[in-house]
């Protein structure tokens, strides 16, 4: 009778499950501002139902852009007679999505039957939190597992603590805050598995840790991440209640206090970029938020987003060089260098405004604008052949050589305090 449930249970998930049947992801590249602001004019075309993976902002960066299957037609006439030029970088989204979970489940498979935890595979949410509590109870006198609060669907919001002492300077590390991005959190919680494992094995590590408290949130929007893996596999925002609209959820790297409301996010809530009601409207950035403020002694702010192989510095939310631009971009190149030392994958490094585009309410300048000068994002493989739907091959290659990138910012942090 259980297994009767649990299968009725499992049918009845799948069949609310968003599908992708034929949708393509289609990679433009626009040759000047004229074909950008026609680029903008489709976005806002609604009906279209278009998810724009990468914005129209700078001829410079391609245009990455889900299409629907009933709007394919439309949008390709459109390019065409305005003659844009596009490429199918996703033939059928549903096809890789069904690889993809194919995949896992051969994983979760091989988990239960050898007792092991694969780094190298994605996860459910409750999986993660489970390899989190593992890591806490392997390496106890160094980690601990602080809850920061509570998400808007209940579920509890953690980040590790790693600490040899008290009254220490902190850093933080955060994967996740926008739910699609898997590779983020798979990368997050190799990440927290390697700090652990080397402290005292390795001197950089040693030498760190012994100066510095680090906070690693693996999953900075667990609602979204578990709406991803049960509902719609390309889902971005939180899954907060918006008052007066049929659409859920915020941006929430549109939701920080750092011009709020401003160019690059959008104050529609059916947009997979709204700001939301209010600067720090969603409770899962006022707890990282509120967290930052108590704690006081933050030296250092890292999030990690993908996809597109950069390291970004603020500012988003206007096109002016932060105060400590000339330091902040050297070590950035200098962890940009590091990370394509293991296996040459290129990384950009600059502002985000100069870098993508323009972009109000990230967690960066926010951040900086409140002292914390060492304040970068990561945006992790790749540069646009799968996008959000990194194979999970590449999870260790991506874990790894972002390691070597984070470890040159965070050995920068400790040699430099202020």
């Amino acid at each position: 009778m259980k297994l009767l449930l649990l299968l009725a249970a499992l049918g009845a998930g799948v069949l609310c499950e968003k599908t992708f049947i034929g949708e393509q992801v289609l990679r433009i590249k626009a040759r000047n501002g004229e074909q950008i602001r026609q680029l903008q004019d489709l976005k806002s075309l609604a009906h279209l139902q278009l998810d724009f993976w990468t914005s129209p902002a700078n001829p410079e960066i391609p245009v990455d852009v889900r299409v629907p299957f009933d709007s394919l037609q439309s949008v390709k006439i459109y390019l065409e007679s305005n003659n844009i030029d596009y490429s199918i970088m996703i033939r059928d989204l549903q096809e890789v999505i069904n690889a993809e979970k194919q995949e896992m489940e051969i994983n979760q498979r091989k988990e239960r039957n050898a007792g092991t935890f694969n780094y190298g595979a994605y996860h459910t949410l409750d999986v993660i939190y489970t390899a989190l509590d593992a890591i806490v109870l392997d390496y106890k006198s160094l980690v601990s597992k602080q809850q920061i609060g509570l998400s808007f669907e209940g579920r509890p919001l953690y980040a590790l603590k790693f600490s040899t002492g008290a009254n220490r300077p902190g850093i933080w590390i955060d994967a996740g805050i926008h739910a699609r991005e898997w590779v983020t959190q798979a990368t997050a919680l190799w990440t927290a598995n390697k700090l652990a494992s080397d402290y005292g094995k390795d001197a950089s590590v040693t030498s760190l840790l012994n100066s510095y408290d680090v906070f690693l949130m693996v999953v900075t929007n667990p609602d979204g991440y578990a709406y991803s893996h049960t509902k719609d596999r390309m889902w971005r925002k939180t899954r907060s209640i918006n008052s007066g609209s049929r659409c859920v959820g915020v941006d929430p790297n549109r939701n920080w206090d750092a011009g709020f409301g401003g160019p690059g996010a959008s104050s529609d809530p059916c947009d997979s970029a709204y700001y939301g009601p209010r600067a720090e409207s969603e409770v899962e950035v006022k707890a990282v938020a509120n967290f930052i403020r108590r704690h006081g002694k933050i030296k250092g702010f890292i999030s990690i987003h993908n996809y597109s192989q950069l390291l970004l510095l603020p500012y988003g939310y206007k096109c002016t060089t932060p105060a400590h631009f000339t330091e902040l971009n050297n070590v950035g190149k200098a962890a940009a260098s590091a990370l394509s030392s293991l296996y040459g994958t290129q990384y950009k490094v600059g502002t985000i405004c100069s870098t993508i585009y323009q972009a109000s309410g990230g967690s960066i300048d926010w951040t900086y604008d409140i002292g914390i000068k060492y304040s970068f994002a990561f945006e992790l493989r790749d540069t646009g052949f799968y996008g959000f739907l990194l194979p999970a091959n590449q999870i260790l290659p991506t874990a790894q050589e972002t390691w070597l990138g984070l470890k040159k910012i965070l050995e920068h942090i400790r040699d430099n305090p202020y």
